[in-house]
C-alpha cells in the first residue's frame, strides 16, 4: 500500500472507535453502525483527501449524513416491530468517555426525537462539533442547528434520573432484583421496586417477550413471579455482572440457550425501569463491544 494510502488507513482507524459511537448513538444497533462506518471508509477510500482540511470533522459528517439516510427507512421498520423497540445493549468499557453518561434511558429519550434533532445534540453536545460545522453537515442554518439542539437538550434533560445512584449500590440492587425476580419472591420485589416501574421486554417477534411494556410495581411484580413460577425458582446461569448501556445488570442464560439481557434504571434506591433484550439479533455482538464506550 502507498505511504499516503497507509496514512490515510491508519488514520481512520483510529478514528473509528468514534465513529462508531456516533453512528450507534444515531441508530441504536451495533450491526447498523458498523455498516454505516464501513461506507464511510468506502466512500474515505474515495475521496480527494487533498482536499480535506479537517478529517475527523469530514468523516463525522460523512457517518451523519449516512444515518440520516438510513432513519428513514429504518423508522419505517420499527413501525412494524413486534413488541417495544429497544437499543441494542452493549457493555460498558471504561469510565474515560466524555458521553459516558449516556445510558439506555437517554438513548431511549434520543429514540422520541426527531433525527435532525438528534443528529444536532450529539454533534454539539456529545461529540463537541461547533454550529457551523453542523449547519454544514444538516444542510441547515447554524441558528436552525443550535434550535435543534436546544430543543433536543430540553427532552435528554427531562429524560435524565433525578437522583444518581454509585456503581456499587446499583449492582447491589441488581443482585437483588435478580434473586427476588427468579425466586418469585413477591414481597421483597415491592421493596425494590418504585411504584411507577415500567418493564420492557423485547423479543422483536423471534423470542417470548411481553408484546407492550409493564407499567406499576404490582403489574411487574407479578410478571416476575409468574415467570418464577413456570420454572419453580430455577435460576438461570449469570454470564455477566455489571454496567450494560451505562445501569447497572446482568446478562442471563435462559432455558432453550435463550441469552438475555437485563439492565436497570436505579433512582432514590428503587427500580425505576427495567429493560430485557431477548432478541437474538441485537446480542450477536455481545462479545465483540469492549470498544463501545458510554
Amino acid at each position: 500500500m502507498p505511504p499516503l494510502e497507509t496514512e490515510a488507513a491508519d488514520l481512520f482507524r483510529s478514528l473509528r472507535p468514534r465513529l462508531i459511537r456516533l453512528a450507534y448513538r444515531m441508530l441504536g444497533s451495533i450491526a447498523e453502525a458498523e455498516d454505516i462506518v464501513q461506507e464511510a471508509w468506502l466512500r474515505w477510500h474515495k475521496a480527494d483527501r487533498s482536499a480535506v482540511w479537517d478529517p475527523p470533522a469530514y468523516l463525522s459528517q460523512t457517518v451523519t449524513r449516512l444515518c440520516l439516510d438510513h432513519l428513514k427507512s429504518a423508522r419505517v421498520r420499527r413501525e412494524t416491530y413486534i413488541g417495544p423497540w429497544l437499543p441494542e445493549p452493549v457493555f460498558d468499557a471504561g469510565a474515560d468517555d466524555p458521553d459516558e453518561d449516556l445510558s439506555l434511558t437517554l438513548m431511549m429519550a434520543l429514540e422520541r426525537l426527531s433525527p435532525l434533532e438528534r443528529a444536532a445534540f450529539l454533534l454539539h453536545d456529545v461529540f463537541g462539533m461547533g454550529f457551523d460545522e453542523i449547519a454544514t453537515t444538516l444542510s441547515r442554518e447554524p441558528a436552525a442547528c443550535r434550535q435543534l439542539a436546544s430543543r433536543a437538550r430540553k427532552h435528554v434533560q427531562a429524560a435524565r434520573p433525578r437522583y444518581s445512584v454509585s456503581k456499587d449500590e446499583g449492582q447491589r440492587i441488581a443482585e437483588a432484583f435478580f434473586a427476588a425476580s427468579r425466586s418469585g419472591d413477591v414481597d421483597a420485589l415491592k421493596t425494590l421496586l418504585a411504584e411507577t416501574v415500567v418493564a420492557y421486554t423485547e423479543g422483536g417477534g423471534v423470542k417470548i417477550a411481553a408484546l407492550n411494556p409493564l407499567h406499576g410495581f404490582r403489574r411487574v411484580a407479578r410478571f416476575f413471579a409468574g415467570l418464577a413460577h413456570k420454572v419453580n425458582g430455577a435460576q438461570p446461569p449469570v454470564l455477566y455482572r455489571g454496567s450494560i448501556n451505562g445501569l447497572p445488570g446482568f446478562v442471563t442464560l435462559e432455558r432453550g440457550d435463550v441469552v438475555e439481557t437485563t439492565a436497570l434504571q436505579v433512582e432514590d434506591g428503587r427500580i425505576t425501569a427495567i429493560y430485557i433484550v431477548r432478541n437474538p439479533e441485537k446480542l450477536r455482538h455481545l462479545p465483540q463491544m469492549s470498544y463501545i464506550r458510554y
